[in-house]
């Protein structure tokens, strides 16, 4: 397994994958996330454009995609409870994989993630309880409350290894 900066050419199957997030998230319980049409083709694009989506390749199939980067998330500014640490952080968003994916994928993107940067900040719906318990296996710890964009509640999680 490949993890590589994804391209213009693969919206098409990215936005497929997200499809499939989305599915899973409303056979789970999670009924609120990626609502909307959320992540939109154009916020793919620009993820894309910036440098900051990545997706996972075996034999040349695109098996999930993610956002890192090493930034000042403006929606991490602000929290109801405390993080591990003020030093600079990597982030994970809109971390989606393929049914066909086999694995943890959440593990090979945060191991992916922790080559870049030692400290790693995330957030979910609170209905996404699949990935709050994956989250947990990975050595996340659950900090608290933010709020996205929209002032819409996640629960925030960070690590350090």
């Amino acid at each position: 397994m490949d993890i590589l900066k994804a391209e213009e050419k693969d919206i098409d199957r990215i936005m497929g994958i997200y499809d499939e997030g989305r599915s899973f998230m409303r056979k789970s319980g999670n009924l609120c996330q990626w609502t909307g049409g959320y992540p939109s083709r154009d916020l793919i694009a620009d993820d894309i454009s910036s440098g900051y989506l990545y997706k996972a390749v075996e034999s040349g199939v695109i098996l999930g995609v993610f956002f890192f980067a090493v930034i000042d998330d403006p929606t991490y500014h602000v929290i109801r409870g405390t993080w591990s640490c003020d030093r600079p952080y990597g982030v994970i968003h809109r971390i989606a994989r393929s049914s066909s994916y086999k694995g943890s994928f959440l593990h090979d993107a945060v191991r992916f993630a922790s080559v870049n940067c030692s400290y790693i900040r995330v957030d979910t719906h609170q209905d996404n309880i699949p990935m709050q318990r994956a989250l947990e296996r990975e050595g996340f710890r659950k900090c608290g409350i933010i709020w996205i964009q929209d002032g819409s509640e996640r629960v925030a999680f960070d690590r350090i290894p």
